[in-house]
Order: C-alpha cells, then structure tokens, then sequence
C-alpha cells in the first residue's frame, strides 16, 4: 500500500527535524508493510522573502492530491508572524476543513516533570482544539491608523456546526479512554456572547454521551488547574485560542515542548490533513543540529494512524517510549547531548 504525503519541512528547526521524522516513518513502513511516497515543497519564510508569498497561489490546490501533510515548523525573524500564519497555515487549515486540532499531552518515563512530584500516571491528556472559527478570525479591522483615534476591531466567531462538531469529537475520543472524562475550557463569566454560548452547546453535547463525566473552567483557574492538578484531565476541549494557550502549557508541565505532537485534523477526510509538532521552528538553535525530533516523529505516528495504520503508529510510539525511558540517546532539552540526527537514526534502528 503506498500513500501519497506532501512534505514541508518551513523554517528554522522543521527542516532538521522533518527528515528524521520521515527516516523514522520510512522504517515503519517496511516493516508493516506499506510505502509513503513523499512530495517536498519549499513553502516557509526564505521562500516569502524571495516571492513575497509563503506558497503559491495555486497551493492547497497543488495540496490537494495528496492523503496527508507533514509539516515541520513556520516561523522565522524577518518575517511578522501574523505574515507566515495567514500565508500558510490558516489557509491550510481553514481550506481544507481542519477543524479538530489534536495535541496529545504525556509524560513519558523517564522525563522529569517541572511539577514536583508528578510521574507519568498523573499527566495523560488530549487536548482537542477547535481549528477554524472562534477568535481567529479574519473579520474585523483598524480605523483611523496612525492617529490619536486609532482602533482595531477584531471579531470572534462561534457557530453551532463548529462547536457541535469540535465537542462531539472529544466526547468520542473521551469513549476511547478509561476515564471517560471531557473538561470544557470557557470564559463565560466575562465574555458575556460567546462563551455562554460554548457553554450552552457543551451542556447539549454532552447528553449525548450520558455514561461520559463532564467538568467547565473558566480559562484563568484551569491553567492553574494544569499546574496543580494536571491528574484531574482526561480530555479537554477549547476553542482555537484557549486551544491555543493549553497545548503550549501542557507540553511544559509534561516536561519539553520538544516532545509534543500534534495534527490538524479534517475528520470525514474530504481533505487531506496536516500533521504539525507543537513546538515552532525555535530559530535559536536552528541549525545546530540539537533539535529534539521526537516531536515531530510522534506528530508522523499521528499521521500513521489516520492513515489507518495503527499498529505502525502504536510501534513508533513504543519505539519513543522505549529511547525516552532509557535516556542513553537523547537531546540537550531532555539532558543529554545526542543530535538530532542521533535520535532519529535511533528510533528508525528500532524500528
């Protein structure tokens, strides 16, 4: 069986991460038997300063052939952010209907918490964003710009197909797991529109799925929650920008940003989706070749398992359980001083 996966490896440390990402994909494909047929393209910064475009116009439309997308990282000096996000990302995401963003939170053995006295047991969460509405979204503008009257007007979008689907899809993830728990993230009490709202879709949802336990935070004590109490969560879902927000948290609670994965998710898969790790193309230590890569390997057994291979994810997996819990061949971030490189040929050897 061969899939057909379209490459970007971005900026900074996406374009040493991404190879031993596919190093490590490759060597689980001949051992479960399939092939992944990848198709890189350029699309990052550099690319914007030399067209003035992150990708060209006809991108998604080069995109959508493919089953999957593998990213690395967007991001890099030089280039405004809200210029490489709106350039490249957002349209991926919003253009092909990737509405679950998915970040997984584990601490894996042999990683020390920054919360002392947590192990492995006490933090093993999904976090379940909200990919295509809420707060990010393109309607609004600036008045009067560069006076003493200046504004800026940006409008936040909640509909009932976007919160419906987003929380149905943590309540059938919630189904999977043992503890059968959803946490909705709100703000209810001070946005007075639209966080009641996501509190009123959340309370109907969820008497869809009576044997599932529900719990709702306002955003400011639930990040003190993840730090304190990160054991009390199962599943919790957000909108895109306390979405946003808790899967940055999490990964730092459960140890490095460099362990966490993640994917942009078009569920009915109408659309290819995007696998993406957590961590941004941290131009600081670009190109020095000691970029964690786990991130973005576990992102490709996400991938894996979309693709319906499940078993090959699972294998990789272990395969990153295993190296972590050893400790013989990790990144300075995890404190040890292998390279990149090191650690994918590690995991690939394993596999």
């Amino acid at each position: 069986m061969r899939h057909k996966v379209a490459v970007i490896p971005g900026d900074g440390i996406g374009k040493e991460v991404v190879p031993e990402g596919t190093r490590v994909l490759d060597a689980a494909g001949r051992r479960f038997g399939f092939e992944l047929e990848w198709t890189t393209f350029d699309w990052s910064c550099e690319r914007y300063t030399k067209t003035g475009r992150m990708m060209p116009e006809d991108g998604l439309d080069q995109l959508r052939q493919f089953e999957a997308i593998f990213l690395g990282a967007v991001g890099f000096p030089g280039v405004p952010d809200h210029v490489s996000l709106w350039g490249l990302l957002i349209p991926i995401r919003r253009g092909f209907h990737q509405y679950i963003n998915l970040r997984p939170v584990r601490l894996l053995k042999g990683v020390r918490s920054p919360l002392a006295g947590r192990g492995p047991a006490d933090i093993d969460m999904l976090i379940v964003r909200e990919n295509n509405e809420g707060e990010y979204s393109e309607i609004g503008g600036r008045l009067y710009r560069g006076t003493p009257e200046e504004l800026a007007v940006q409008q936040a979008i909640f509909t009932r197909r976007g919160c419906d689907r987003v929380m149905r899809y943590a309540f059938e993830l919630a189904l999977k797991r043992s503890r059968r728990q959803v946490t909705s993230a709100t703000k209810s009490n001070g946005i007075i529109h639209s966080m009641p709202y996501w509190d009123e879709r959340f309370a109907a949802i969820a008497q869809e799925y009576p044997s599932v336990k529900t719990s709702h935070y306002h955003i400011d004590i639930l990040t003190a929650h993840f730090v304190q109490h990160p054991d009390w969560f199962d599943v919790v879902v957000a909108s895109n920008l306390f979405g946003d927000i808790l899967s940055d948290l999490g990964p730092a609670i459960a140890g490095s940003i460099g362990l966490a994965p993640g994917g942009n998710i078009n569920p009915e898969k109408e659309y290819p989706s995007m696998f993406e790790p957590v961590h941004g193309s941290a131009p600081d230590i670009a190109g020095k070749g000691i970029a964690n890569p786990i991130a973005q390997i576990w992102t490709g057994a996400m991938m894996l398992e979309h693709l319906g291979h499940a078993e090959a994810a699972r294998a990789v997996l272990a395969a990153i359980e295993r190296v972590v819990e050893e400790g013989k061949t990790l990144t300075r971030d995890l404190g040890g001083r292998a390279t990149t490189a090191e650690v994918g040929q590690t995991l690939a050897a394993l596999l």
